[in-house]
Parts: C-alpha cells; sequence; structure tokens
C-alpha cells in the first residue's frame, strides 16, 4: 500500500522557517514524481511544489524564491523547505504523489494525511 507520511508542520513567525518532511513507502520511490499542496480555511486546495522523478523542481509563482523542493531517494523522503514565511502561507500542507509531475490536484494519484502550518504576524 502507497503510504505518505508528512511531519514538521507547526506554529512559526512571519520570517522564520520550517521544513516539511513526507516519508512515503515503497521500493520505487526514485521513480515516483512528488509534490506539495495546501488548503486553507475556506480555500481550495493548492499546488505549492513539485520535483519530477528527474528532481526537476516546479513553484507555485506564491512561493517562489521563498520555499525549496528536494528528496532523498536512499531515505524515501521529499522535503519541503519553507523560508520567509507570511501569515499568508497559513494552511494544511499535503504531500502528493503522481504518475506525471503533480502541478495541480487532478493530477495526483495519493495524498498524505496533512500537517499543519501557522504562520503568525
Amino acid at each position: 500500500q502507497v503510504q505518505l507520511v508528512e511531519s514538521g508542520g507547526g506554529l512559526v513567525q512571519a520570517g522564520g522557517s520550517l521544513r516539511l518532511s513526507c516519508a512515503a513507502s515503497g521500493r520505487t520511490f526514485s521513480s515516483y514524481n512528488m509534490g506539495w499542496f495546501r488548503q486553507a480555511p475556506g480555500k481550495e486546495r493548492e499546488f505549492v511544489a513539485a520535483i519530477s522523478w528527474r528532481s526537476t523542481t516546479y513553484y507555485a509563482n506564491s512561493v517562489k524564491g521563498r520555499f525549496t523542493i528536494s528528496r532523498d531517494n536512499a531515505k524515501n523522503t521529499v522535503y519541503l523547505q519553507m523560508n520567509s514565511l507570511k501569515p499568508e502561507d497559513t494552511a494544511v500542507y499535503y504531500c502528493a504523489r503522481g504518475d506525471t509531475v503533480p502541478t495541480m490536484t487532478s493530477l495526483v494519484g495519493y495524498w498524505g494525511q496533512g500537517t499543519q502550518v501557522t504562520v503568525s504576524s
């Protein structure tokens, strides 16, 4: 069974940093296309960042230059380094896997359970 487990969320002041981790099950992690999405109260789930099986990266304009997605295939883990956090970054962040690079929700085949990120002003 495919399992994606996020960790690293929490409370941080504006301007601070957090690093989210997503641990994935399976023996073929190196071939996975991975991504991060987020959903704030009253808003639709939106794309944040993605990384292909060849480690090409993609970012939403709202986080470009502040967030960095990376992967460690030896640990079956994808990371989201979040710097210069803003209150509008507050959301539940979800790890995702897709058969193609998951830059939109319709491309996601598997979701993690989510981890809360709260940024105070």
